[in-house]
């Protein structure tokens, strides 16, 4: 693992522990933890939030706006978020397929 890329790893990491902090912090008075679905939901809002991040540091660069430099953090954070909400999704659907075939 390159030093970028465990800077990059660290700081996604980060978000997500303040993004499941502040979570935690509007979860209702009864002591509730926040659900999976609500964590799964910010999750690829943070995704979706990310890639059109990138998006826009893209045309930037095309306008002369933005260095190249920011171009590629950019695509790399979305690439990152992107590959961690795509692991989720493989890891629920073979969950999901053992479930199924468990006996009954």
């Amino acid at each position: 693992m390159t030093i970028a890329t465990l800077g990059q790893a660290l700081s996604a990491y980060g978000a997500t522990l303040k993004r499941a902090q502040a979570e935690a912090a509007t979860a209702p008075a009864g002591g509730a933890a926040p659900g999976f679905a609500s964590l799964l939901r910010a999750e690829a809002d943070a995704t979706r939030a990310s890639l059109r991040g990138s998006e826009a540091k893209s045309i930037e660069a095309l306008t002369g706006k933005a260095s190249l430099q920011d171009v590629v953090e950019a695509v790399t954070e979305a690439e990152l978020s992107l590959q961690k909400v795509t692991d989720v999704r493989d890891r629920v659907i073979s969950a999901y397929q053992e479930i199924m075939r468990m006996p009954i």
